[in-house]
C-alpha cells in the first residue's frame, strides 16, 4: 500500500505518544519504548525503539531477522558489539552523542552502557521488526541438544543456564533481580518476538 493510500484511510493516525508505549521495563532508569506500524498505522517501512539505560546495563545479545537497525546516541555512551558473520570477528564501536552505528539485518549484536543517563534511538527499516534473543536461545534449547552438539556436560549446562530469565532484554552482572520485568510481545514462535500492538492486550 502506498503512503498516499495509507494517509487516506479513515482511521489514519499521524500522532502517537511514545512515552506511553513500553516494550520492556527493567526499572525507571532502564527501559525501552516502541513505535511501529501497530502503534502508528501511517508508518510504512520504518519503526523505532526509544531506549534509556544506566551504566553497566547490557542490552542482551540478539538479532533482528527482518530488519536492519540504525542506532543513534542522543546522550551518554555505549559500546555496540556486532558479530560479522563473514569474517567471524566481533566489531566494537563506542558511541557518544551524535554518533551512529548501522547493524545489518540478521547480524548478532549487543550493547554495553558506559555512562548513566544514556539515551538511544534504534531505527529499523521494517514496520514491526522481529527479534530473537540470546536469553531465549539459551533457555529454550534443550540441554540434551547442547550436550550432544557441543560435547558439554548436560547437567553442568543446566546449572549454568538456570539463572537466565527468558526475554531478558536489559540486565547487568550486578543485578539483584529484585525488579519485575515488564514485557508484552507477540509470541510468533519459541524465541521469536514481534514488537507489541497498541493498545496493549493486558
Amino acid at each position: 500500500m502506498t503512503s498516499e493510500k495509507v494517509a487516506a484511510k479513515a482511521d489514519a493516525q499521524f500522532f502517537f505518544d511514545l512515552n506511553k508505549s513500553p516494550l520492556f521495563i527493567k526499572n525507571p532508569k532502564n527501559l525501552i519504548n516502541v513505535a511501529g506500524q501497530k502503534q502508528l498505522n501511517t508508518l510504512h517501512n520504518v519503526s523505532l525503539l526509544d531506549i534509556f539505560l544506566s551504566r553497566g546495563n547490557i542490552i542482551e545479545p540478539h538479532y533482528h531477522q527482518n530488519a536492519t537497525e540504525l542506532i543513534y546516541c542522543i546522550s551518554g555512551s555505549v559500546n555496540v558489539s556486532i558479530l560479522n558473520p563473514l569474517s567471524k570477528q566481533i566489531m566494537n564501536f563506542t558511541l557518544t552523542p551524535g554518533q551512529i552505528v548501522n547493524i545489518p539485518q540478521g547480524w548478532w549484536h549487543y550493547i554495553v552502557t558506559l555512562q548513566d543517563h544514556t539515551h538511544l534511538l534504534a531505527i529499523f527499516d521494517a514496520p514491526n521488526p522481529e527479534v530473537i534473543l540470546g536469553s531465549d536461545i539459551l533457555k529454550f534449547t534443550p540441554a540434551s541438544i547442547i550436550a550432544q552438539t557441543y560435547g558439554v556436560d548436560e547437567n553442568l549446562w543446566k546449572q549454568a543456564v538456570t539463572p537466565i530469565q527468558p526475554s531478558t532484554f536489559i540486565d547487568s552482572r550486578n543485578s539483584s533481580r529484585t525488579f519485575n520485568h515488564t514485557f508484552h510481545p507477540y509470541q510468533l514462535s519459541s524465541g521469536t518476538h514481534i514488537f507489541p500492538p497498541h493498545p496493549y492486550p493486558w
